[in-house]
């Protein structure tokens, strides 16, 4: 029995692990098809919820019960095991007192401390906006605290708690009705900030008015009017585009009693004596005010949009200037400047030098940072998060850092200075630090990756460059190491039945196929120079007719079947070269010539004389170099393709090589083709002239 009992409380463990291991498992899956549709709908613009996992939202203002909801929300999504976000809309033209601003700043740092996204959105419709912003992010409920409404308020169903139930059902709604403080108890007060910032608007205002009584009264005069209402109505309407909304109810006030005392009989009194006088002075009043209210809101919320034009335009201008930087340092440098400029403090930007941060960019400029500062950059990089002044890691330290990422990887810091007494970075401070730091990021981003996309490239063509030179060298060396092989086979194993000739032909085939590697060997190294920028000149003056002589025999000597012929003035200047490396550039360019054209041909080398150059020719007869060859005849690797080559020995640095070594003497190298007819090739080779010899 014992042992029945311990079989089947085994057997319900396995049972048990198993349940938990599908439950965890199907978590997983619900998780990641959440993740796949919602980014499938906000690709493709599909309004939800579609409820394939839940998603929690947050509605925060600047109550004092914001923080319980942020709490309540988490809650929630902790139970859920849900994401979630906080939410803030802002209506266009509403301006929040400091206290307001500090409670809604503390809310969203509070949402973000927490593990939340946040959000701040624009619209006129809270509600509509909310729903719309919900739909595109799959929301499945939303928490909002509830609202301190009046009882006419609450009677007409205008509450945003109950505008979002009316208007949805396909979300939860959560109301949270426990405040973690008192909400503060409104006071009735008058704010006139127009009045004491800028009294002149009052004195335009009154201005406008008598400018419209003026008018009346001269229209009076030519002709009776029964109705001057409209005059000042303009005038209302003027101060209150130009002005803002308080002078233009002073100006609808002050239009009332101008309007009263000129115009209504009796005049120059107050005294109103019809009934439906003093009906239309009162519904001219009304709409005064009315229409100095809607002329001084459309002002103020003209000018909010003038400044976020002014800053979506700056941003643009920055993105724009961002994609022409192709350098980090560039990067790091605009990044700063712009960030200063729009927030008005001191920026630093950093990045990874080796295993550590280093400053690469400041504005004001800056050279380095204190150990304080550079402990919370370390953190705030390391560990993905802002540091600093602020925040609740290193709060003492007068800088804000918060670190540039893309996707999970930081790519470095920006610092924000704090000076002594200056309040903190306001939320839309912030949202426009973090849209340019965004913007940094990707610019930095974009930079790292052409560097290593050029990198790559080199590698690539270097890589290229490594396999044909080992397949040029391994083909060009086979053929003369063959023969040198086979001479000396022969000399070994048939030495003392070969006669004298014999032995001293396989000698001089085995000595000039030696010089044949020994010349291809010090053109792989001249190359190898000549890129590396290591090739040395020891200039001389020389005499260019002595190396010609040099050069014309050593090929004859070398066994050139061609008719080599020098003709040069008697007065060629010496110049000054490298006697060697001049001697290696014309010997190339003629071997060029020997190895890549019929027996037949004749070859002539000649000279011309200027003030500032000494021009030696090298022309031959040949069948010339094909057109498509012509403009890379001078790069490595590259041989005319011609069936009077020589086999396939030479591997094609001649004349890459005598181009080097031009250039290295400040002169140049060219080539035409064809020369006469349809044949032919001239190489020419032009040294400078510089003071004679003394």
């Amino acid at each position: 029995m014992a042992k029945y009992f311990a079989t089947s409380l085994a057997i319900e463990n396995v049972v048990s692990a198993l349940t938990a291991l599908r439950e965890l498992a199907l978590r997983r899956a619900a998780e990641r098809i959440d993740v796949d549709l919602v980014s499938r709908m906000q690709a493709h613009a599909i309004e939800g919820p579609w409820a394939a996992g839940e998603r929690i939202l947050a509605c925060i203002g600047p109550d004092p019960i914001s923080p319980t909801v942020v709490r309540t929300a988490k809650r929630l999504a902790d139970l859920m095991d849900a994401p979630w976000l906080a939410v803030t809309v802002e209506r266009p033209g509403t301006n929040l007192d400091e206290a307001a601003r500090k409670r809604l700043d503390d809310a969203m740092k509070l949402a973000v401390s927490l593990g939340g996204e946040t959000q701040t959105l624009t619209g006129s419709d809270l509600p509509q906006e909310l729903l719309r912003f919900s739909k595109f992010e799959n929301v499945t409920q939303i928490v909002i605290g509830r609202p301190h409404a009046g009882f006419f308020s609450e009677l007409l169903r205008r509450s945003l708690p109950h505008e979002l139930v009316r208007r949805t059902q396909d979300i939860a709604i959560h109301l949270v009705t426990r405040e973690m403080e008192p909400a503060p108890r409104a006071k009735f007060r008058l704010h006139w900030p127009n009045f004491a910032l800028e009294p002149l608007s009052f004195f335009y205002a009154t201005g406008s008015v008598a400018v419209a009584l003026g008018i009346g009264e001269l229209l009076t005069r030519l002709t009776p009017i029964p109705n001057l209402s409209m005059v000042f109505l303009l005038a209302v309407l003027f101060t209150g585009v130009s002005s803002g909304i308080w002078p233009a109810i002073y100006a609808s006030v002050l239009s009332f009693l101008a309007y009263n005392f000129f115009f209504i009989e009796p005049i120059y009194t107050f005294t109103v004596a019809e009934p439906y006088e003093l009906l239309a002075l009162g519904i001219f009043l009304v709409v005064a005010v009315i229409t100095s209210a809607l002329a001084g809101r459309v002002r103020e919320q003209a000018k909010i949009s003038a400044g976020r034009m002014r800053a979506m335009r700056r941003l643009y201008e920055f993105t724009r200037r961002l994609s022409g930087l192709v350098s980090l340092d560039a990067v790091a440098e605009g990044a700063a400047g712009e960030i200063h400029a729009s927030l008005g403090r001191a920026v630093v930007v950093l990045l990874p030098q080796g295993d550590d941060l280093g400053l690469i960019a400041a504005w004001p400029p800056e050279d380095n940072l204190d150990a304080a500062a550079m402990t919370a950059a370390r953190w705030a990089y390391s560990h993905n998060e802002p540091a600093g002044a602020d925040t609740g890691t290193l709060p003492i330290i007068p800088w804000y850092f918060v670190p540039l990422r893309i996707g999970d990887k930081t790519l470095g810091i920006i610092g924000v200075a704090k000076p002594e007494g200056m309040a903190p970075l306001d939320s839309e401070a912030r949202a426009l630090l973090d849209t340019l730091s965004e913007q940094t990021a990707a610019a930095l981003e974009r930079a790292s990756l052409a560097r290593e996309m050029v990198s790559a490239k080199t590698a690539t063509e270097t890589e290229r460059v490594r396999n044909t030179l080992l397949a040029s060298i391994s083909h060009d060396f086979r053929t003369p190491l063959s023969s040198i092989l086979g001479s000396a086979t022969s000399l070994i194993d048939y030495g003392d039945k070969l006669d004298g000739t014999a032995k001293t032909d396989l000698l001089k085939q085995i000595k000039q196929e030696t010089e044949t590697l020994d010349e291809m060997v010090r053109n792989l190294l001249a190359i190898t120079r000549i890129e590396a920028g290591a090739l040395e000149l020891r200039s001389d003056w020389i005499d260019l007719r002595e190396i010609v002589d040099r050069v014309v025999s050593a090929a004859r000597r070398r066994g050139a079947k061609q008719r080599i012929e020098s003709t040069l003035p008697s007065d060629l200047p010496l110049v000054r070269a490298d006697a060697t490396l001049a001697e290696q550039a014309l010997g190339n360019v003629i071997g060029n010539a020997i190895m890549h054209t019929p027996v037949s041909t004749e070859v002539a080398v000649d000279a011309s004389v200027s003030a500032h150059e000494v021009v030696l020719r090298v022309t031959d007869n040949g069948p010339g170099i094909p057109a498509q060859a012509l403009p890379r005849v001078f790069d490595k690797f590259i041989r005319a393709d011609t069936t009077q080559a020589d086999g396939g020995q030479g591997t094609g640095l001649g004349l890459a090589i005598a181009k080097g070594i031009m250039e290295a003497h400040g002169g140049s190298i060219t080539a035409v083709s064809p020369v006469r007819g349809e044949q032919g090739t001239r190489i020419v080779l032009t040294f400078p002239r510089r003071d004679t010899a003394a």
